[in-house]
């Protein structure tokens, strides 16, 4: 690829180092979400008679565990990881297996996705993205010479099976951040460009396919172009506009400067839907307006430059292909989740890094940067 030489003269002006930049980064996002988890739960929790700090101090018990996670993993050499990816990779399938078993895995909102352990939920389609990236940079390091169509093959088989146990969940967001994952960490692993080409094509293919063929269930069919009929007056399509609707409406109603934290209307009303996890950003807009909404997304573009910079920085294959692959996690979560509260992308259940409320959610986000800062710290050796 024309990048590789650059790539290469930038790693040996650079020694290793601590990425202070991106774990502060990550850590203020963090403390930002608990505010926002906060402010969006309180009057909720007050009507149902609840605590009101409920949400928060299990978000941050959450979070808390994912600083550990991730000081954890930052301490590791991720040279050592590469050893380990075929046992996490089996360990994921088989979670994958038993949580789709009846009686096992807990059902909500028509998905069977999730372990029910005592006060916490574990997701492992969550934990599916950092597995799938662990195991696609080691196959990519043992192909210093590039992809071929063979190994193109033998990464969509990997790839696939877990992301079809998936979807059988079903949970279509997570699907669609491993395909855009996989496609970039296979990019920059050295996909020759005319193979680029075909995957793209094939991908296409496969979304109509799986549309037009009963793949889908109407639910998910409904929920994923809802964001295409806005207006539409079907009333199959209602449930799913609304959402949408009162997104636009919470975010518009912040104006410039926002109600302040804790004072707007629809986020203490409960106007919309799931708030403190997939419309999170919902209660940014309207409690910080414009400003803060900016402020927010600044701090995530932050994150991912740090990310990105790491890729460009690294100086082996597994490094650039583990860094590439969070940097493609993060990013388009970051762009699904906000861009669906706005209705420029279809609504899915995919959280927004460190804000959203979710156990795995908080793990996975650290972990990922966790992995990112160990290659960081080993750039020199």
């Amino acid at each position: 690829m024309v990048m590789t030489p650059r790539l290469g003269t930038v790693r040996r002006r650079n020694t290793g180092s601590t990425d202070w930049v991106l774990a502060g980064a990550a850590l203020v996002a963090a403390m930002v979400g608990l505010v926002m988890v906060y402010s969006a739960t309180r009057s909720g929790l007050a009507v149902q008679g609840l605590s009101a700090t409920y949400f928060l101090k299990r978000q941050a018990i959450f979070v808390f565990g994912g600083i550990v996670l991730m000081l954890l993993l930052w301490r590791l050499d991720y040279r050592r990881f590469e050893q380990f990816a075929t046992p996490i990779y089996i360990a994921l399938l088989v979670a994958l297996l038993v949580v789709l078993a009846p009686g096992v895995g807990s059902n909500a909102l028509g998905a069977q996705r999730w372990f029910s352990l005592g006060f916490i939920q574990i997701q492992p389609s969550e934990f599916a993205v950092l597995a799938i990236i662990l195991a696609v940079a080691t196959y990519c390091n043992r192909r210093p010479d590039g992809l071929t169509l063979r190994d193109v093959s033998r990464l969509l088989i990997l790839a696939g099976v877990p992301m079809a146990l998936i979807l059988i969940q079903p949970d279509l967001g997570t699907v669609i951040i491993l395909s855009v994952t996989l496609l970039v960490m296979l990019t920059v692993a050295g996909l020759p460009g005319r193979l680029l080409i075909w995957l793209l094509i094939g991908a296409v293919v496969v979304v109509v396919v799986a549309i037009e063929g009963g793949v889908l269930s109407s639910y998910q069919i409904h929920r994923f172009t809802s964001f295409l009929n806005q207006n539409s007056n079907n009333p199959a399509l209602q449930q799913y506009v609304y959402n949408v609707k009162q997104a636009k409406t919470a975010i518009g109603s912040g104006g410039i400067w926002g109600t302040g934290i804790g004072h707007g209307a629809l986020t203490n009303l409960g106007y919309v839907p799931e708030q403190q996890t997939d419309f999170i950003f919902t209660a940014v807009g309207e409690q910080t307006g414009f400003i803060g909404s900016t402020v927010v997304l600044a701090l995530m573009g932050l994150i991912s430059y740090r990310l990105l910079r790491a890729a460009m920085l690294a100086k082996d294959m597994l490094g650039r292909v583990i860094c590439a692959g969070v940097f493609a996690f993060f990013t388009f979560s970051v762009f699904q989740n906000a861009g669906m509260t706005m209705g420029i992308m279809p609504v899915t259940g995919i959280p927004l890094p460190f804000l959203s409320y979710g156990g795995s959610a908080a793990l996975v986000f650290f972990a990922g940067v966790g992995l990112v800062l160990s290659v960081e710290a080993r750039r020199g050796g």
